[in-house]
């Protein structure tokens, strides 16, 4: 590890992390949004010519602990697949120098769990006992980490194809009330919440289909107006995100069911800085709830604030 600016590699932001509370941390953040000490602009997409790929650059301005950042993360289409990297360079707004550069792939991971976490602590019933995640990558078992002491889970089912074929003693060992569903349908079965925690491109689940409200938590992938669950879907649900100033311009469902299904932006019920300010109320249990994030900037930004204040 370098002197100032520190240059931080995946593994050493693993290890850093597990040494800050990050649901605090991001608690911490939305509610400086709320109260206006900090800064978020709107997500920054530049493809690349010839759809060879695109950069998604997040920035965002945190007042009170005198940073700035940008995240940039690039979607580089390959014949193997696309790769997917992103990096958070963190600056002091009194000196104008940089301060840290990190690997933001450990911050991505965690921010994103975390993120979905302060969700379900918010909006999911108290009386809420079944957990469904669809997923199995590092994002799925962080989300499963960060949620799983939330409310009295009885039941925790997870589903995702690559399980059909893999030695699931692993995942079954993250949690003993953890099971692993033949099928997505199966997982999410008299579920009270919902976690999507996927890379598709196109949706998950139907919400029409389930049997009875539940809350659902979705998140984004680089794929171009990537969405998880059905755009029209989004007119019959309780819709909140991360930050009503940015989400509704840049989540694949919520552009699609705007331009296509009659829906308006403006039928979103609150944000996170909103529910951890307690300016809106609990949504009611008599329909699905639906939560969008699509990642915040600020979120990696204070992450990598709270890594450099411990180097």
């Amino acid at each position: 590890m370098s002197s100032p600016p520190f240059v931080i590699n995946q593994a050493q932001a693993r290890e850093l992390l597990a040494q800050v509370d990050v649901p605090q941390i991001l608690r911490t953040l939305f509610r400086a949004l709320a109260a206006g000490h900090a800064v978020q602009p709107a997500q920054q997409l530049v493809a690349f010519p010839h759809g060879a790929g695109d950069f998604i650059n997040y920035l965002g301005v945190l007042a009170e602990e005198g940073v700035y950042g940008v995240k940039t993360s690039p979607y580089i289409v390959r014949e193997q697949g696309p790769l997917v990297t992103a990096w958070t360079l963190l600056m002091s707004m009194q000196t104008g120098e940089p301060l840290l550069l990190c690997d933001a792939a450990e911050l991505t991971t965690a921010r994103t769990a975390a993120t979905t976490a302060l969700a379900v602590e918010a909006l999911a019933p108290q009386a809420a006992r079944r957990l469904a995640i669809i997923g199995n990558g590092k994002v799925a078992q962080a989300h499963l980490h960060y949620v799983k002491n939330l409310r009295d889970w009885q039941s925790i089912n997870v589903f995702s194809p690559s399980l059909a074929t893999a030695n699931t003693d692993a995942i079954k060992r993250l949690d003993p009330r953890l099971s692993v569903a033949d099928s997505c349908d199966a997982a999410v079965a008299d579920a009270d919440v919902i976690l999507l925690c996927t890379s598709s491109a196109g949706p998950v689940i139907d919400p029409s289909r389930l049997s009875k409200p539940a809350l659902i938590t979705s998140i984004s992938t680089n794929a171009p107006r990537a969405h998880e669950v059905p755009p029209q879907s989004l007119n019959a649900m309780q819709v909140f995100c991360d930050y009503r100033q940015t989400t509704p311009g840049s989540a694949g469902e919520m552009l699609i069911a705007a331009e296509q299904h009659g829906w308006d932006k403006n039928a979103i019920v609150g944000d996170l800085p909103e529910l951890l300010s307690e300016q809106v109320q609990r949504p009611a249990c008599d329909r699905h709830v639906f939560f969008r994030s699509i990642g915040l900037g600020l979120e990696d930004i204070a992450l990598a604030n709270a890594l450099w204040r411990l180097l």
